[in-house]
């Protein structure tokens, strides 16, 4: 026996807000623009983090939690390292999906498209303008390798540290990725999980096609 709540009981009514299409913009990145201002604007917890999935060997998904760094018309940013299991898996199927969730505001954003590596001279520019320790992480990070213990990753970011002094060069293993959308998806929660969601798609033509989903 247990006094914990069970989990297919958990429920929440979804009541702060509505989309109707008439509210939305007309280009789906005008409509993020809009709400992450209005996410940043209600100080919500780390709003420019979002899980990115991939596709692994054999069409295995993965997905994990990165920061969003920029976002323009050309696409969605985000720096990593190339080697890691998300790199690998971008550079055999360089194909993405992003999803911003910010429960505060009973909101969802959905992104999918081609990724793309930045040029080396905006990753060098990012890189450049990062805290020093995170700049020293990035050359001692194995990312996704396995490693006997913390005190290993420690003492070698120390090492590296020395090493580098107050100007450690971009690593070449590190740089950013930009995801060139041509599907958004905005949800906004609603009573009765009769939640509202508009769909942009990218038509053959370069114009944005704007849709309402079934909840």
């Amino acid at each position: 026996m247990t006094d914990r709540t069970p989990l297919s009981d958990l429920r929440k009514s979804y009541e702060q807000g509505a989309l109707e299409e008439h509210q939305t913009a007309s280009e789906p990145l005008r409509q993020f623009e809009a709400w992450m201002a209005e996410a940043l604007r209600r100080g919500i917890p780390e709003p420019n983090a979002m899980t990115l999935a991939t596709v692994g060997e054999g069409g295995r998904p993965s997905c994990r939690p990165v920061l969003i760094k920029d976002v323009d018309a050309r696409g969605i940013v985000w720096y990593s390292n190339y080697n890691s299991r998300k790199g690998r898996e971008l550079a055999a199927t360089p194909y993405a999906a992003l999803q911003f969730h910010w429960v505060e505001l009973e909101r969802v954003v959905r992104i999918e498209g081609r990724v793309e590596k930045l040029p080396e001279q905006e990753s060098d520019a990012y890189f450049a303008s990062r805290p020093l320790n995170h700049r020293i992480g990035a050359w001692a990070s194995p990312q996704s390798e396995v490693i006997p213990g913390r005190t290993s990753i420690v003492a070698r970011a120390a090492e590296l540290g020395l090493k580098y002094g107050l100007h450690p060069p971009r690593p070449p293993h590190w740089g950013g990725y930009r995801l060139v959308p041509d599907y958004w998806e905005f949800w906004q929660g609603r009573t009765s999980r009769l939640h509202d969601r508009i769909r942009y798609r990218l038509a053959e033509d370069g114009r944005w096609v704007r849709e309402r989903l079934a909840p």
